[in-house]
């Protein structure tokens, strides 16, 4: 427990181990086992003015989400192979398929602390595992996702990926 003087505050904290990513309109049957990058930038401007020596002024831009990539052991699902093909066809008669993409973290029970949604991520990079004749590891494949927006839910209690207010093409409603 935490206290301020006043108020006692009981903090949950989560470990980085305990976590679910969901594709939405997928199947995907494997567990992941690294998700790495989610974070975001403002981009800003800074000026200053004459005549106002102790200080300077700051304009705010728009945000730079970055790049996140998914780990998942190799298996015989071609999702994200056949996901990040689409982007390589030259046809563009076909729409690239934009998923939204639930990043879910538990506390240990079992609970759902937060849960991160990339909104209309699209594949930029896959990556095969190295195959190496000595090694016993398990064959690792790698999804780079970008995104178009990013929304966070912090939610307690048992959640799932279709149970945090999205509409049915994916998306979230406004609150």
């Amino acid at each position: 427990m935490a206290s301020n003087g006043n108020e006692t505050f009981g903090l949950n904290y989560v470990t980085t181990n305990r976590f679910y990513v969901g594709l939405e309109t997928s199947t995907i049957s494997a567990s992941f086992t690294e998700c790495q990058g989610l974070g975001v930038t403002i981009k800003y401007e800074s000026f200053h003015e004459g005549g106002v020596n102790d200080q300077k002024r700051i304009l705010l831009g728009q945000p730079d989400f970055s790049e996140v990539t998914l780990k998942r052991g190799l298996t015989d699902d071609l999702v994200f192979w056949n996901w990040a093909s689409q982007v390589m066809k030259t046809d563009s008669q076909k729409a690239i398929e934009r998923r939204n993409v639930n990043i879910l973290v538990f506390n240990q029970a079992g609970e759902t602390m937060q849960c991160w949604t990339l909104i209309g991520a699209i594949p930029v990079g896959w990556k095969a595992p190295s195959l190496t004749a000595d090694a016993s590891s398990v064959a690792i494949e790698e999804l780079t996702l970008i995104y178009e927006g990013m929304k966070v839910v912090a939610k307690s209690g048992t959640a799932s990926a279709t149970a945090l207010g999205t509409r049915q093409n994916g998306y979230f409603g406004s609150e």
